[in-house]
């Protein structure tokens, strides 16, 4: 078994495919803007981002603007930090060890997303 795609609810997906490729970085494999989604691929995973109807029901949009369990690993987190910050990136705290050894910030997306991005350890 492997881990190909973790899904990502969002409220506007077209501000969202803008934020996950012109701010992150990461590469579009499948547009579906029109249809409510994008998938994008980073080192073989993929990260499928829908768009949340605002008139979905109570349950659906509890999905949008939570902590997403999704970390992006950079080589030097202070300097993605800083570019993050200069792009307008909302991030919750400064970079902080771990008691794992790594040391990890958290980011909001634009649609309130909680991800985090993380320096593994060497």
């Amino acid at each position: 078994m492997e881990l190909s795609a973790v899904r990502l609810f969002v409220r506007d997906i077209a501000v969202a495919k803008a934020f996950y490729a012109n701010v992150l970085g990461l590469t579009v494999a499948s547009d579906g803007s029109k249809q409510g989604f994008c998938v994008f691929e980073s080192a073989g995973i993929r990260l499928v981002v829908e768009a949340v109807p605002s008139d979905a029901p109570p349950h659906d949009q509890g999905l949008v603007g939570r902590f997403a369990g999704v970390s992006f690993a950079v080589a030097n987190i202070a300097l993605e930090h800083q570019r993050l910050l200069s792009l307008g990136v909302t991030f919750t705290g400064d970079p902080e060890p771990q008691s794992w050894g790594g040391i990890l910030a958290t980011f909001k997306d634009p649609s309130g997303n909680e991800l985090n991005i993380v320096q593994y350890a060497t």
